[in-house]
């Protein structure tokens, strides 16, 4: 029976000590969503990208994607971004979908114009880069290095 206390004791400190872990690293990792004004983008393809997912400038996060839904007429993807009350966007600002890397996962990139007048809440980017579908790109980089011609 004392053996049984001991171990429970042991295994409550384990777990403690994980949880601690745990809500340390989320803390400090950035991965809250960010409140702010909300902006909106138009893209042909944002394959990868999520809700939640940081949208960046100079590679800071800036703020978040909040919602993404379909418009019917064009059958383009409409991004909702949450951008942080510090961060004016001027109105020739451009967005583009990036990749982490090879493994990662996807973000938007901001890249501010040079524009006098500023975004306000509701606008939208109309400046915008689709997501690059790395499989494909990779399967077009095999097939030429294959030589094959198709002919």
């Amino acid at each position: 029976m004392q053996r049984n206390v001991v171990e429970t004791l042991i295994g409550a400190a384990v777990l403690g000590v994980a949880i601690t872990f745990i809500f340390f690293a989320y803390s400090r990792a950035g991965v809250e969503a960010v409140a702010g004004y909300e902006v909106k983008a138009r893209f042909t393809s944002v394959e990868g990208l999520k809700v939640g997912d940081d949208v960046r400038i100079s590679g800071i996060k800036v703020g978040s994607v909040m919602a993404q839904t379909l418009d019917p007429e064009y059958f383009q993807a409409i991004i909702s971004m949450s951008i942080d009350h510090g961060v004016e966007l001027p109105t020739d600002t451009d967005a583009a979908i990036a990749s982490e890397g090879l493994l990662g996962g996807k973000y938007i990139a901001v890249n501010p114009g040079g524009a006098e007048e500023m975004l306000a809440a509701g606008d939208e980017i109309t400046l915008t880069q689709p997501s690059v579908n790395l499989e494909t790109l990779l399967g077009k980089a095999i097939f030429a290095l294959s030589g094959a011609d198709g002919g």
